[in-house]
């Protein structure tokens, strides 16, 4: 989400710094990712005078100017049509980079006369498309940085421009005005009111909406009205520059009126060229499948079943919540428009953008939620702006379906803030914070604004007042003691008996194994198992259909595999569950091991022999007392 610091005052009244501004968007979960000081790459350009102009002699539309500038009088030839005598001009001298061309300036010579620089348009310097002539300022001083002579003369076109990150909860942010309503609650401003009267019809609409019974779901509300008369063209200069400064390439008015209201109010609209639907009439409806449409983009799509369609009488003509169709689009010579404010499911406008793989504004804002509550208002504000930049004369607003109702609240529990965040904050602050950010408090409940769907309980609450107050001022501070003296040991008997066995069994030489809990049918009867009561209802393998009555065929399998590859001596063990049944209390620990092969290498002596009953009966006896056996103990063998 991109925005200019100009435009984030229009909605918050306030003198903070940027810095301040972008330290605090991020402490409020808002994270800056880039500031970006478009007069950064201005800097180098001055300020000049033209002292005269001569026509260059070897070319009809060439000027050889000579040019008063901070390094005195320098001669730049110039093949703008409004190069003249007396007039102030932006230089590049020589060394300086021009991004509009992505050319770095030299001197050079244009047909035998040398130049000495170059007078820039405002293409060159990216501050517009426009390039028909060189910029001719109404005043400035010789020598003076051309950033400093827009800073006080034209702010806008050198407002740094931030943009954040926007994490899927916080689809009011994705407009300047609910940034703004996150900083005035942080205490860095106030936010403006910017509410206007509804705009008075002064005929009955001619065009018709309806909305499919059975796509209610899918589009609730459809708000709409016609302006006939208007003049459309290129926007005003205010406008086109908050566009390009958020990287949006200006259209026409009619267009860029709907860009700037879904960056603004993060409002998408639509607007219809009106002499171009079918039958006078809109109808929102579920695809059938397999219908078509070309869109402002010049693609083709086909249309699943299920998809939100917005169809005249005799097509299809937008993709709802998505993108718009290119044959009722508005262009240059349209003078009759119909906006279009509606709210779509976010569910189902997602499906339908993944489906056809387009990646809109419009679709990005309604898969996240907008204010469905605004929908009556955004429809005004957009024809008051029409009608005082295009003019012309707005009809009734048709309404079809209602406004959903998404109204909820929650109980605020003010000591919840102590218990789940560890921040002590007055009962009177939290209220405070809560109402600043469009909650309405009636007594103890806490009614959600309709601008924030992320908020779904009582610990949201908690949350947003704790995210106001900054959680860099939580303090880390340790627990009281909850019982004095010695605290219990944490371990059973049988804990430490198992870890001590599993130490003893290693000490003396054993490799640790560690095996499924699930043995095949033969294995576990071999043992005393394999019974229905063990069996596995759905087994990850045939061969592990049971659960194990002991550890020893696990361990008998793994002495074969490694004898099978050529390790013939070996001592193994596990420590583990074996089950007896398939109910509680029908499982116990168990040691197993298995010792197979020689006693080792030769000794000194050149004497090995093989293990025998007598080496497991001193391993076992060893594993018992350390785990604090009796010292008589039967062995059967």
């Amino acid at each position: 989400m991109k925005f200019t610091l100009s435009w984030l005052k229009e909605h918050l009244d306030t003198t903070a710094s940027i810095d301040e501004i972008t330290y605090a968007l991020t402490d409020l979960g808002l994270e800056v990712e880039s500031v970006e000081d478009r007069g950064a790459k201005l800097a180098d350009f001055t300020l000049g005078y033209v002292k005269s102009a001569e026509k260059h002699p070897d070319a009809d539309r060439l000027q050889i100017c000579q040019v008063e500038t901070d390094e005195g009088v320098q001669q730049i030839i110039c093949g703008a049509p409004n190069a003249r005598q007396g007039i102030t001009v932006v230089v590049a001298k020589p060394g300086v980079y021009v991004p509009g061309i992505d050319t770095t300036i030299g001197v050079g010579k244009i047909r035998g006369v040398e130049s000495f620089g170059m007078m820039a348009s405002e293409r060159e310097l990216e501050l517009s498309e426009e390039h028909d002539g060189i910029i001719e300022l109404p005043s400035g001083a010789v020598g003076d940085r051309f950033t400093d002579w827009l800073a006080e003369n034209d702010p806008a076109k050198v407002d740094p421009v931030i943009e954040i990150a926007i994490t899927p909860n916080r689809p009011d942010a994705l407009g300047v005005r609910g940034i703004a309503r996150d900083l005035a609650a942080r205490g860095l401003g106030t936010l403006k009111q910017r509410d206007i009267p509804a705009v008075e019809g002064q005929f009955p609409c001619p065009i018709t909406v309806t909305i499919d019974a059975d796509t209610l779901a899918q589009c609730p509300v459809f708000y709409g009205r016609v302006i006939r008369g208007v003049k459309n063209g290129p926007s005003p200069e205010w406008l086109q520059d908050k566009l390009r400064a958020i990287g949006l390439r200006p259209i026409s008015f009619l267009v860029d009126v709907t860009n700037f209201f879904t960056y603004d109010r993060n409002r998408p609209l639509h607007v219809f060229d009106a002499d171009k639907v079918a039958g006078n009439m809109l109808r929102v409806h579920r695809a059938e499948g397999g219908e078509t449409l070309v869109g402002l983009d010049d693609k083709e799509y086909t249309f699943s079943e299920g998809m939100t369609l917005i169809s005249d009488a005799e097509k299809v003509e937008s993709i709802a919540g998505v993108m718009g169709g290119a044959e009722t689009g508005c262009s240059m010579e349209t003078e009759n428009v119909f906006i279009e404010a509606a709210y779509f499911d976010p569910v189902r406008t997602a499906y339908t953008g993944r489906a056809l793989k387009i990646n809109s504004d419009a679709r990005y804002r309604f898969e996240r939620g907008i204010d469905p509550e605004w929908t009556p208002y955004a429809i005004e504000h957009a024809t008051q702006m029409i009608l005082d930049i295009a003019g012309g004369e707005a009809s009734e607003v048709v309404v079809a379906g209602r406004v959903p109702d998404f109204s909820r609240a929650y109980k605020l529990d003010a000591a919840r803030v102590q218990s789940l965040v560890g921040m002590t904050i007055s009962e009177s602050e939290q209220r405070k914070t809560l109402t600043s950010l469009g909650f309405r408090l009636e007594g103890d409940m806490a009614k959600v604004p309709s601008w924030r769907p992320d908020v779904q309980g009582e610990a949201d609450l908690v949350e947003e007042v704790a995210r106001i107050a900054s959680l860099t001022k939580l303090q880390g501070r340790p627990l009281p003691r909850l019982t004095p003296g010695v605290p219990k040991p944490v371990l059973s008997a049988m804990q430490r008996r198992e870890a001590i066995a599993r130490r003893t069994c290693a000490a003396l030489g054993y490799n640790e194994c560690v095996s499924y809990s699930f043995i095949d049918q033969a294995s576990a009867a071999s043992f005393g198992g394999g019974t229905d009561d063990t069996r596995l209802e759905n087994p990850i393998s045939a061969d592990m259909s049971h659960m194990r009555p002991s550890l020893l065929p696990a361990l008998l399998q793994a002495a074969a595999r490694n004898q099978a590859r050529g390790f013939a001596d070996m001592a193994l063990f596990e420590v583990g569950p074996v089950f007896t049944g398939g109910e509680p209390g029908e499982q116990h620990l168990q040691v197993s091991g298995v010792l197979v092969g020689r006693t080792g290498p030769k000794d000194v002596h050149g004497a090995s022999r093989n293990v025998d009953l007598f080496d497991v009966k001193a391993d076992i006896e060893a594993i018992l007392a350390s785990i604090g056996a009796p010292a008589k103990v039967q062995i059967n063998r």
